[in-house]
């Protein structure tokens, strides 16, 4: 059985719904609290045993590129400074044995043509699908979103689809699946169909910004045309794979923020600043003091 190694980050997207913010910087470079989601959807990745990182990128997400690569300037002036702390912090966003891929996405084809330009890193191997934007947080001992799944896909080999229950009304806003109980968190799908209505959907069984992908994918999305939106959607490249091949439901270990709206984007950040060493107890105070009526200030 192949391990996991290597990554898929699509990051070409537009941001549109943080406007003005994203207009020139990447979606994925929003902070929460104090690193960018695609700094965390990485670290989910290492977790995970991944060491090829491959980022399907577009204009104006250079950015992307620069925060991954050594900062030369930065480093020399922190070492003469003598912030140490903040020095290693730099020098630490990545570890040392992890390779960044960028590929340019020439136009925004879709979630599908995104995970296609990526095909000549593949190669035949399985891989991940990462959406940095869907922020996942587990709490404990409990394993990365990420980690669950490729320790899922050693024991079983087939692709899987993170997912969760989400409201009937918003089902229009996700890839939506149709499965039958397998065995504990894991559903084996039947049908799968991007974005219905809430009257058309098969169930309210959402799939989020996780997945692990039989490179047998690549051969359905060369051949599909555009779908939903006028995309090339993973969804029906999923759709048409598991006539030939299982794919599994997987009801991960975890919280899962959209930071693609701005609603799930502050509740991240909330959350994180709850977590977060330098900040949690005298945030945990503030937030007491505004559900006090008290305005938090000195």
């Amino acid at each position: 059985m192949k391990k996991i190694r290597k990554a898929v980050f699509p990051v070409a997207g537009l941001g549109s719904r943080f406007l003005p913010a994203t207009k020139a910087q990447p979606k994925e470079m929003l902070p929460i609290v104090d690193k960018p989601l695609i700094q965390y959807a990485v670290e989910e990745a290492v977790a995970a045993g991944i060491t090829e990182m491959i980022f399907i990128t577009g204009r104006n997400k250079r950015a992307i590129e620069d925060h991954f690569d050594k900062a030369y300037e930065l480093e020399s002036e922190l070492e003469e400074a003598g912030k140490q702390k903040l020095l290693e912090q730099v020098r630490n966003v990545i570890p040392k044995h992890i390779s960044c891929i960028y590929i340019r996405q020439s136009e925004p084809l879709g979630l599908g043509h995104a995970v296609l330009c990526a095909r000549p890193v593949i190669g035949d191997e399985p891989f991940a699908v990462i959406l940095a934007d869907d922020f996942m947080d587990v709490s404990g001992q409990t394993l990365p979103v990420l980690r669950q799944m490729s320790d899922v896909y050693e024991y079983e080999g087939c692709s899987l689809l993170a997912v969760h229950d989400v409201p009937r009304a918003n089902t229009k806003q996700y890839g939506i699946v149709s499965a039958h109980s397998y065995r504990p968190q894991l559903e084996l799908v039947d049908g799968i169909v991007e974005k219905p209505q809430p009257e058309d959907a098969p169930s309210t069984l959402a799939v989020v910004g996780r997945y692990v992908l039989s490179p047998k994918i690549f051969e359905f999305l060369e051949g599909l045309g555009t779908g939903a939106g006028g995309e090339i959607q993973l969804t029906d490249g999923i759709a048409a794979l598991m006539k030939a091949e299982r794919v599994l439901a997987y009801r991960y270990d975890g919280i899962r923020y959209d930071c693609g709206s701005k609603i799930g984007y502050l509740k991240a950040m909330v959350a994180m600043g709850l977590k977060h060493p330098e900040t949690a107890n005298e945030f945990r105070q503030y937030l007491s003091d505004l559900q006090q009526g008290r305005n938090g200030e000195d």
